[in-house]
């Protein structure tokens, strides 16, 4: 493989190529009906070649649903490698906060580092978890603080139960910071 291999690159979906990518999208669908989401080690690459075929492992397989799902959807895709242990600058990029905002959760121990030299490095792994664990936060505290608005409700009733979700969000804010 190339050094080409190893760029970011990004797939558009073809619409000359639905009848192709709907044939892929009908196998992957009726095999996990047939077992589940479990992968089993029987899936092949094959080539022109009688015996030339590879197994692909569990991540490629993975890798390949999320492709052909999303290319089937009408989206584009990018394929981008990342290394394993991450600057706090690619950290930042990955999780959408500025730098020092990633420096700050290393401090107070939100995200875990190793310290080489003057520098921080994370482990990808690491980073990948946090931002699950954050977006499910997030998640959280939106539900928390929804409310349900009808065409017939009140005006003043919904500033109010929206006054009152403001207030909660603030003081859960408030009382993340004087944790910290």
């Amino acid at each position: 493989m190339g050094a080409q291999a190893l760029d970011q690159h990004t797939y558009l979906p073809q619409a000359a190529e639905g009848a192709g990518l709907a044939e892929v999208v009908g196998f992957l669908d009726a095999h996990e009906r047939r077992r589940g989401d479990r992968v089993e080690p029987r899936y092949l690459l094959v080539g022109a070649g009688e015996h030339d075929q590879v197994e692909l492992p569990a991540e490629v397989h993975a890798a390949l649903k999320q492709v052909v799902a999303a290319l089937g959807s009408g989206r584009a895709v990018t394929v981008a490698p990342r290394a394993m242990m991450l600057t706090t600058q690619q950290a930042a990029d990955l999780l959408g906060v500025s730098r020092p905002t990633v420096r700050r959760l290393i401090d107070v121990g939100e995200l875990p580092a190793e310290k080489v030299g003057t520098r921080h490095r994370l482990l990808l792994r690491e980073v990948l978890e946090y931002q699950q664990q954050r977006r499910a936060r997030q998640y959280e505290a939106l539900a928390q603080t929804a409310v349900e608005i009808d065409d017939e409700d009140d005006p003043a009733v919904v500033a109010e139960q929206l006054k009152i979700a403001r207030k909660a969000v603030a003081e859960r804010r408030r009382a993340r910071s004087t944790a910290r």
